[in-house]
């Protein structure tokens, strides 16, 4: 019999052991359909409950073995309302695969304790911390976490890389190749070469902690003493390249969060805004894996940010080339918008394609934060948006396979993505588009938090620069 805690590596074993388990339910589904022809209403009914309960569990554990990028699929899944699922069954697979965001089965102690002891020369977590909690308490795509005390006491989470993880990421990303080739035929215009690279180098990044450790500090520096964002410090003397020591943050997570009242949600979704599309701005550098998991609220109001394994910098002029995108976008002027999307990457032709409609199937993707006017974020402006970027069936597909992503911009709308779902979970209602032209145009912000973060980046020197000459607004 397999070994069930072993992760699959190669990419034909991770691709069947993905296939049998939508394709086993999807037939054990179909048959239980078909037995309900035959039954009364009331026990079809049960019957069917029963299965979409069983597929959801099994999914969770099956991603949950998996790990890597088959998990991260799972996690993102898990905060996006699916409109292929039935509508009354949707609530049960989220409710199952948000699972995946700190509750993934956990790789056997043994199995974790050889990463460690290779990883610290030998030396036990007795001999390293004052204590070690061998079970994990939360769940990443290529690794999980445990709660520790170092010697002097101080409070610790210790992420741990899952052994054999490289070679399942390697499969993953095998498989990505053959998804960008699917893409290519949809969009020719795509540079299929740029985008796995960029995938490639994003992905794998992922497994060098060290590199994670190097970025977490960038942004704990930059945000040292910041009003209501906080990022854990890293444990440097304790950290490798598989095993990532940060300070230990007590706070309340996402599923609790959903339930606070309205002005609370709304708090908190200006926050993730302006933790993830203000850092592109304020700091050149944004982390591009935005999901629940990823933040605690504090019991003194302030959201820490964790896991910035996935990063990407930016120099300032693609961030200036981004603002005139916006600036254009949401003055309604189509041909400085094809102009400054060609000179993004976006358009490889400008004489092949209608002003207008693009004007149109931006504000589509981007109307929320676009409009001058307060906007809250629900799954249907989520699914919106994604059916605009990536649904065969939307009206702008003839245009989407004229259209191109250039590698350094994947990263970027894969945290936009993100960052609107997240919004979409928590029904976050704002002027999304007054927060971003403090980014844009450097206008005054008219939230107390914009004052506050502003206050607080004037203090630390950084000067509001606009890459767009002011624009007047009604």
């Amino acid at each position: 019999m397999a070994d069930e805690s072993k992760i699959p590596k190669g990419r034909v074993k991770r691709t069947a052991k993905l296939g049998s388990v939508l394709g086993g339910q999807g037939a054990k589904y179909a048959g239980t359909k078909a037995r309900n022809l035959v039954r009364g209403e009331e026990k079809s009914q049960e019957s069917l409950d029963q299965r979409h309960m069983e597929a959801a569990a099994k999914m969770v554990e099956t991603l949950g073995q998996m790990k890597g990028a088959a998990m991260k699929v799972g996690q993102f899944a898990s905060f996006i309302d699916t409109e292929f699922i039935p509508e009354e069954y949707r609530e049960t697979y989220q409710e199952a695969l948000s699972k995946l965001r700190s509750e993934a089965p956990p790789m056997p102690w043994e199995d974790v304790e050889k990463v460690l002891l290779e990883e610290y020369d030998g030396q036990s977590v007795e001999e390293l911390f004052g204590s070690f909690e061998r079970e994990a308490f939360a769940a990443a795509s290529i690794g999980q976490v445990h709660r520790a005390e170092m010697l002097d006491g101080r409070k610790v989470a210790v992420k741990i890389q899952y052994p054999g993880i490289a070679e399942a990421l390697e499969a993953d990303l095998g498989n990505a190749g053959m998804l960008v080739r699917m893409a290519r035929i949809i969009a020719p215009g795509i540079d299929a070469k740029s985008v796995i690279r960029e995938l490639r180098e994003r992905v794998l990044e992922e497994l060098d902690y060290e590199l994670e450790a190097q970025n977490q500090r960038s942004f704990a520096r930059a945000y040292k003493g910041h009003p209501f964002i906080y990022v854990p410090d890293v444990i440097t003397r304790l950290s490798r390249r598989r095993v990532l020591v940060t300070e230990f943050v007590e706070g309340i997570g996402f599923d609790e969060i959903r339930e606070m009242d309205q002005e609370a949600r709304n708090r908190f979704g200006e926050i993730v805004f302006r933790g993830s599309f203000g850092a592109v701005y304020h700091l050149q550098h944004f982390n591009a894996d935005p999901h629940p998991g990823n933040y605690l609220l504090m019991e003194d109001g302030r959201v820490a940010f964790l896991d910035f394994g996935m990063t990407k910098k930016l120099d300032r002029d693609q961030i200036e080339l981004e603002q005139r995108v916006i600036d254009a976008a949401a003055t309604g002027d189509p041909g400085n918008l094809m102009t400054a999307l060609h000179d993004l990457g976006f358009v490889r032709d400008p004489t092949k394609l209608d002003a207008e409609r693009l004007m149109e199937h931006v504000r589509a993707i981007g109307g929320w934060y676009l409009e001058d006017r307060e906007v809250e974020v629900d799954p249907v402006v989520v699914m919106r948006m994604i059916e605009a970027t990536h649904d065969p069936r939307s009206e702008y597909f003839e245009l989407m396979r004229q259209e191109s992503v250039p590698a350094e911009e994947l990263m970027g709308r894969r945290m936009e993505i993100g960052v609107v779902a997240v919004l979409g979970q928590l029904r976050a209602k704002r002027n999304w588009h007054r927060i971003i032209r403090e980014w844009v145009y450097a206008d005054e912000p008219e939230t107390d938090l914009g004052r506050q973060e502003w206050d607080f980046f004037e203090s630390m020197g950084v000067e509001r620069v606009p890459g767009v000459a002011g624009s007047p607004r009604g």
